[in-house]
Order: C-alpha cells, then structure tokens, then sequence
C-alpha cells in the first residue's frame, strides 16, 4: 500500500466515539479516530514496512503515527530516526506506547532510554522511562544490565516526587516493570514500590488510575507469572 492508500483508508475507519476519547486523552488535530484494531487490519495487509512506516510518522497524523509504530522494522529503523520520532510524539500514547516499544525491540533501546530520561522535555522523558520497562519485559535476565536497573530504581525513589506529570506514570510503570520481569530485583521493586506508595498523576480529566506499585508485584507472584517474559513490546 501506498502512503495515500494507507490515509485513505485510515480516513475511511475513523470512528467518531474514538476521537472524542482521544481527544480528551491528548491526541490533537489532524486524526481520525481510528481504533487500534481497525488499525491492526491496515497492518495485516503492509506487515513491517520500514519505509511506509517513516512516511506515516512524518505526516503528523496521531492514527498514521500510532501504526507507523506497529509497522516499524526494529532492525531498520536507527537512533537518529528514533530521535526524530520522538521529539515528535507530542502526546502520551504515541511516546510512551509508539515510540518506547519500537526503542525497546532495536538492539539499542537500553542505551537510548538511558539518554532520554535525562531530558527535561516531559515526553521525552517518559519515553525513556516506558522503553527501559519495555526492555526489561523482552530481554532475558541474562542479556539485561541488572546492576544499571537496580541504579535506575534508586533514581526512581529520589526523583519521583520532583519529576514532571507522565514521568511519575512512567516511573511508577518502571518500578512494576522491574519487580514483574526481572526476578533478581523484584525484592528490591517491591521495596521501592513501598517507598513510593501511591503516585499521583493528573489522569487529564479521564478515568484512567495509576496501579498502585506494590499491589501489582504482588499480582504477578500470586499468579505464578514472575520473570515470564513478553515475546515482543508492540500490542
């Protein structure tokens, strides 16, 4: 499918509900409002398509951006288009969803995370955070750099209170990331989770809540699930 192709179609699945949720969420004009399972059938016919998927990020498009992630080629895709996207994921579902599972499957996404959460922009920041946790759910224990993850989550304890609104999210998701997928620290997350107690966000108006840390980790060990890791990022 061509570029156009692709709009035309997106345009034609745009679902006025979906906007409108959307919307109160953070998405902006130009967008259609299209679910992401109508976007999984557009994806059904492109597969990974590196270059289609370079050409939907660039048009602005929230829909078109949301699926150039899904269709991305991780093994493709390089730091300065990744640096690219997100300086322009302008809102939570793109940056901390799009751009952080794309970031985690490359084989660089520790080290740009790593970058990203040191920046003072707000999106770029919970991106980094969001990629970190997306790696520690993909990669095996032994492939991961336990000793930085546990500094990490002593960064979380003394900068969490201070930090921007979805960097808080993102750090508390890090913190559950951490305790669920890594088993050597999950005594530690949960330590953590119990310093940060209940992290407050500004959910935008919407219903959506922050999962208290500690009763999550808990979750995940009560069924059996600690340290079962995600065959890939994207969902």
């Amino acid at each position: 499918m061509t570029l156009k192709e692709v709009l035309t179609e997106l345009e034609a699945l745009g679902d006025e509900r979906t906007k409108n949720t959307l919307l109160k969420h953070g998405a902006k004009e130009p967008f259609f409002g299209v679910k992401v399972g109508d976007l999984k059938k557009i994806l059904k016919k492109t597969k990974k398509n590196h270059e289609l998927s370079l050409e939907l990020y660039a048009t602005g498009n929230s829909d078109a951006m949301y699926l150039a992630g899904l269709m991305a080629d991780e093994k493709q895709i390089t730091v300065a288009h990744l640096e690219d996207w997100v300086e322009k994921a302008y809102w939570y579902y793109l940056s901390e969803y799009t751009v952080a599972w794309v970031a985690a499957e490359t084989d660089f996404g520790f080290e740009i995370a790593q970058k990203w959460i040191a920046s003072e922009k707000e999106t770029v920041a919970s991106a980094g955070w969001s990629t970190l946790s997306n790696v520690a759910s993909i990669k095996k224990d032994e492939e991961l750099d336990i000793e930085a993850y546990s500094q990490l989550l002593d960064q979380v304890v003394n900068e969490i209170n201070t930090a921007p609104n979805r960097v808080r999210y993102t750090m508390n998701g890090f913190v559950i990331a951490v305790g669920s997928y890594i088993a050597p620290l999950t005594t530690k997350a949960q330590e953590v989770a119990q310093k940060i107690g209940k992290v407050s966000v500004e959910m935008g108006g919407t219903a959506c809540k922050v999962p208290l840390a500690s009763t999550y980790i808990q979750k995940v060990i009560d069924k059996n699930r600690l340290g079962k890791k995600r065959k890939q990022a994207r969902c």
